[in-house]
C-alpha cells in the first residue's frame, strides 16, 4: 500500500473513531446525569453537540445504505470503442471482476441475468473469485450460467494463488483459464486477440504480447492496473483489470480512501488513456472478506460492456 494511502486510511479511521468516542462520551454523561436526578438535557442541544450527533447519525446511515442498498445496485457501463483495426463487424465483451463469493448469495444470480441480456460476444473475468471455500459451487454456477457466443476467458487474482491454489475453479463453467495465452477469437471473417496473464506471473507480459498481430485489436487481462506504464511498443489496445474494488468504501470528491494498488489513486476506477492503450479499472461484483467492511459506499458493483467497432461504423 503506497505511503499516501496508508496515511488517508489512518486519517479517515482516526476522524471516525473520534466522531463515535466522544458521541458515547456526551451519552454517558447525559446518561450519569439523570442516574443523578441531575438537569443535563441541555447538553445535548448545544451546537457543537448538535453537529456530533448529526455526523453520528449520518455515519450510521451512510453504513446501513452501504450495507443494505448499494451492495446490490449493480450499474451496467457501456463503452464504444471505435479502431481501424475492424472494418466489418463489432465484437462485444463484457467484463466482469472481484466476484469474492461468499456464502450467502449477494449478486451472482443478478449479474446471470443482466449479462445474458447483454448477449455478449465474449466474456472475461480478471480474477478474484472466492471468500471461502465452502462458495465454490455457488462460484462454478454463476459462470455456468453465463452465456457467451463465442468465448469465455478469465485470468487468476491474488486471491486464488494465495489461497485457492487447490481448487478446481473453472472445470464444467465453459471459462477458459489464460496465464501468458493468447486466444484469437473470430467473427464474420474478422480477428482480434485476447491475451491473459495470472496476477504472480508478471514478467511474462511483454513475452506474450509481443507476437500479437499490430494489424489485429489486442486486449490484455490481468487483475492489476501495474502493468499498464510498461506497454511500451506492444501492440495493446484495451487493458482490462479490477482488484481495486474502486475504493469499495469512496467520499464524494475525494474517491477511493484505499485501493491497494500499486499506483495508489492513479488509476482507482474506470478508464483511462496511457499512450496508445485504453485501460479500464472494473470495480467488481462483490467485497472483500471480514473483517473487513461488508459494504459499498460510492463505488457500486459493476458490469463492464465494450462495444468494439469499426471507425467508420454509425
Amino acid at each position: 500500500m503506497p505511503t499516501s494511502e496508508k496515511i488517508a486510511l489512518l486519517i479517515f479511521l482516526l476522524v471516525v473513531a473520534a466522531i463515535y468516542l466522544l458521541e458515547a462520551a456526551v451519552l454517558t454523561l447525559f446518561a450519569v446525569a439523570r442516574l443523578k436526578h441531575k438537569r443535563r438535557t441541555g447538553i445535548l442541544l448545544k451546537k457543537p453537540v448538535l453537529v456530533l450527533h448529526f455526523l453520528a447519525l449520518l455515519g450510521i446511515i451512510c453504513f446501513l445504505y452501504g450495507h443494505f442498498v448499494e451492495l446490490y445496485r449493480i450499474q451496467v457501463t457501456t463503452i464504444p470503442i471505435r479502431t481501424n483495426k475492424l472494418s466489418q463487424t463489432t465484437f462485444r465483451i463484457v467484463h466482469i471482476s472481484d466476484l469474492h463469493c461468499d456464502r450467502k448469495m449477494r449478486n451472482e444470480k443478478r449479474i446471470v441475468e443482466l449479462i445474458n441480456q447483454l448477449q455478449p460476444d465474449v466474456i472475461v473475468f480478471t480474477g478474484d473469485t472466492l471468500n471461502t471455500a465452502a462458495a465454490l459451487p455457488l462460484f462454478k454456477n454463476t459462470m455456468r450460467n453465463l452465456k457467451a457466443s463465442l468465448a469465455k476467458l478469465a485470468v487468476r487474482g491474488n486471491f486464488e494463488p494465495r489461497s485457492r491454489s487447490d481448487l478446481d475453479l473453472y472445470s464444467g463453467t465453459g471459462f477458459e483459464l489464460l496465464n501468458a495465452e493468447t486466444v484469437p477469437i473470430t467473427k464474420n471473417g474478422q480477428t482480434i486477440h485476447i491475451s491473459g496473464l495470472s496476477c504472480d506471473n508478471p514478467s511474462a507480459f511483454k513475452t506474450l504480447l509481443r507476437p500479437v498481430p499490430k494489424e489485429n485489436f489486442s486486449v490484455f487481462l490481468y487483475h492489476y492496473s501495474d502493468l499498464v506504464e510498461s506497454v511500451g511498443d506492444l501492440n495493446l489496445d484495451l487493458y482490462l483489470c479490477g482488484h481495486t474494488h474502486g475504493g469499495q468504501v469512496a467520499l464524494p470528491l475525494y474517491g477511493a480512501v484505499v485501493t491497494l494498488s500499486e499506483f495508489g489513486k492513479k488509476y482507482e476506477a474506470g478508464m483511462y488513456t496511457v499512450g496508445g492503450t485504453i485501460l479500464y479499472v472494473n470495480r467488481g461484483i462483490g467485497i472483500e472478506p471480514l473483517p473487513l467492511p461488508q459494504i459499498r459506499f460510492c463505488a457500486r458493483p459493476e458490469i463492464t460492456v465494450f462495444d468494439i467497432m469499426p471507425e467508420a461504423s454509425n
